[in-house]
């Protein structure tokens, strides 16, 4: 992908760099802003459904709150071995309770731990929640850095 594509612009999710990330074993980097206005930011696994990431929390969850609240977030997903490469993406989020596991969890447990590790995780987590609340981000801006021929823009000529 030529490097003309701008910072912001959607189709920067088709990189390879971006693919690569969206499908890595590397947890997201949930920003939000709780309910006093004061910044926050979270580690939390992800599943990326081709046009939506996808994550998941228990419903007693405090960042619910404030999500509900202002539903505008950020993540970051960074490589961490160098050249860096970091997927930034900023959006809009819906939350969504189910009275299961939501299955992109599911679908994320086994892409962190491996398939049988993965079933385990959930087979004990249904033990812990019957309820799971799905946070779909719908991206609306995208960044991608690769630290080769992307560079942040303070670096940028």
């Amino acid at each position: 992908m030529p490097t003309s594509v701008k910072q912001g612009d959607l189709a920067l999710l088709e990189h390879p760099f971006s693919r690569e990330l969206l499908t890595s074993q590397i947890p997201a980097r949930l920003a939000y802003v709780w309910t006093d206005g004061t910044p926050r930011v979270v580690p939390i696994w992800f599943h990326w459904n081709g046009k939506e990431v996808v994550m998941a929390s228990p419903p007693k969850a405090p960042k619910l709150k404030a999500l509900a609240k202002n539903p505008q977030v950020a993540i970051t997903i960074d490589s961490n071995t160098f050249p860096h490469k970091v997927l930034s993406i900023r959006g809009s989020v819906r939350l969504q309770t189910l009275n299961e596991i939501v299955p992109e969890y599911i679908a994320a447990s086994e892409r962190y731990f491996g398939p049988e590790q993965g079933k385990a995780w959930v087979n004990q987590l249904r033990g812990m929640v019957s309820s799971m609340v799905r946070i779909t981000m719908t991206p609306e801006w995208v960044g991608l850095l690769d630290f080769q021929t992307r560079f942040p823009s303070a670096l940028s000529a």
